[in-house]
């Protein structure tokens, strides 16, 4: 694969507050802890390693073994899960719902950043060991959010009826996907494969979690990827305290919500804090907890404890308790060694409203660090865009901006009549003068005559620039098909297609090459060319 990268600023595809965050505005470090940089790393990992036990350890390491036993796992991921139990072993985390046959590219480059972010820290810190993890979504409830992907530009989606966490949602009704998708793959080896690693993960599992846990499994296994589903009593234990105190003090909304009046003055706020910031969950149920009239209730049910019950119901029965946006970050690095989440713009967005919850209850927040992002095209569309002679810069373009600009450039004739406009202004600059030194009450009619000749050049221009795209209309013919090739349905790539797209065309070589080519702290946005 050759690679280009252009910075995230040049794209139009990320936030002000993304571009301050990659270039260490001072405003916004209170924000977080520290910025990800290869030596940051190691007071992280002095103050994780004081901050997380022994005992926390051994039940991760266990939880982690049980769910394992599902699955015909690597070598390397159960001696990586066996290393957790030493104090010198530290996670480098990113999650993802559980999207339907992984869903959009990007969540292969998710998980290909915490493989090769676990490899850089090794050769930095080689008396520690890095181990790379996928969080797994399991307590979801948004089923629309996940319940198709995309091939082809076809959208391929599981109808049904949901409730409940959808880790928990039975894989009944894939059939009829699987079908609609295999008859699309045609009938090359690599085709072969994506039938067999979907019929494997969808048609012989019984629910989304487990068959996502052997999805990601399978394509990562041979690094050492560490899947957790942290849907379990045993790992909700050490987070008891926690839920506690949420229910009776209401910590994360006076804490985010201080952080969201200060971030909102500046950027826009991805997600904002209920008084409780928790869900119910058991059985086909995952509703919000409410306290009204002195006793705390599940929306949507019957349910309702005072405050002695609610407190004995979380110490029996903690994995009922499901941890929304706002919390589940805290969850997490409660029951991991983390050093360091891994996420796109909006996820780093709302873990920046999350600092100061964390500094109040105790807990060491992560490096927080922006995921790979690549655009991946062929030689054939390389040579189309230098033929073209559009840039890696102009891709990126809004299409009309492009072909505005591209047109513009090719023209034979000068389509921009600023050097007239300025000429208009200079005369007008002088009647402004004439009738200061005769009559003032001139300058409005004066300024009523300019606006409407400034506009008549305008429209001029536009309707010269659409002449212009008339006659060039092959050349914009081309440059709209290579664009919305790159950019299906308008947007990046990563945010559209699915891998099998790519792996129906390169096979088991599709990871490797982007292990090999994606760095995650260059902190620039890839271009491939394969």
């Amino acid at each position: 694969m050759k690679k280009d990268y252009i910075r995230f600023h040049d794209t139009g595809y990320f936030s002000k507050l993304m571009f301050d965050f990659l270039d260490e505005n001072q405003e916004i470090q209170v924000f977080y802890n520290r910025y990800p940089k290869i030596e940051n790393f190691k007071s992280q990992i002095e103050e994780k390693r004081g901050s997380f036990d022994s005992a926390s350890r051994i039940t991760l390491a266990s939880a982690l073994s049980k769910q394992y036993k599902k699955i015909e796992s690597s070598e390397l991921t159960i001696q990586n899960i066996e290393s957790l139990k030493s104090e010198n072993t530290f996670t480098i985390t990113t999650g993802h719902q559980l999207n339907l046959f992984s869903g959009p590219l990007y969540f292969l480059y998710k998980i290909v950043s915490t493989i090769n972010l676990s490899k850089e820290l090794k050769t930095k810190y080689p008396e520690c060991n890095f181990v790379p993890v996928y969080w797994m979504a399991t307590e979801d409830h948004d089923f629309d959010e996940i319940n198709y992907f995309s091939f082809k530009g076809k959208k391929l989606q599981w109808n049904r009826a949901s409730a409940g966490a959808v880790g928990n949602l039975s894989t009944e009704g894939l059939e009829d996907v699987f079908k609609v998708f295999s008859e699309q793959l045609g009938n090359t080896q690599n085709a072969e494969m994506l039938r067999a690693l979907f019929s494997k993960a969808y048609l012989d599992h019984d629910n989304l979690a487990d068959a996502t846990l052997f999805l990601a499994n399978e394509l990562f296994k041979d690094y050492g990827l560490v899947i957790i589903d942290a849907n379990v009593a045993e790992l909700k234990r050490g987070f008891i305290p926690i839920i506690k105190e949420e229910l009776l003090e209401q910590t994360s909304y006076k804490c985010v919500s201080e952080s969201n009046k200060i971030l909102s003055e500046s950027y826009s706020i991805q997600v904002n804090p209920r008084e409780i910031n928790l869900f119910y969950l058991n059985k086909d149920i995952r509703e919000r907890i409410v306290f009204e009239d002195d006793l705390y209730k599940v929306l949507s049910t019957n349910i309702s404890w005072s405050k002695s019950e609610i407190l004995k119901e979380v110490s029996d029965f903690p994995e009922r308790f499901s941890p929304n946006v706002i919390m589940r970050p805290l969850y997490q690095e409660v029951i991991l060694p983390n050093l360091c989440y891994i996420g796109g713009g909006g996820e780093l967005a709302y873990w920046m409203q999350l600092k100061n919850y964390f500094d109040k209850v105790e807990i060491t927040f992560p490096i927080l660090l922006l995921r790979n992002s690549a655009l991946i095209q062929t030689e054939k569309q390389a040579k189309k865009l230098k033929k073209l002679d559009i840039s890696l810069e102009d891709v990126f373009l809004k299409p009309d901006a492009l072909i505005n600009k591209k047109v513009r450039e090719i023209s034979n004739i000068d389509i921009d009549l600023s050097v007239q406009k300025n000429h208009l202004k200079q005369q007008f600059e002088n009647l402004y003068h004439l009738a200061r030194k005769t009559d003032e009450s001139f300058l409005g009619a004066i300024k009523a005559q300019e606006i409407k000749q400034l506009k008549g050049l305008e429209n001029l221009e536009k309707r010269l620039l659409k002449a212009q795209k008339r006659k060039l209309s092959d050349e914009v013919e081309r440059m709209t098909d290579i664009q919305n090739e790159l950019f299906p349905n308008g947007s990046l790539q990563e945010r559209n297609t699915n891998f099998s797209e790519f792996y129906l065309e390169y096979g088991e070589q599709l990871i490797p090459d982007l292990i090999e080519n994606l760095k995650p702290l260059k902190n620039e946005f890839t271009i491939l060319t394969v």
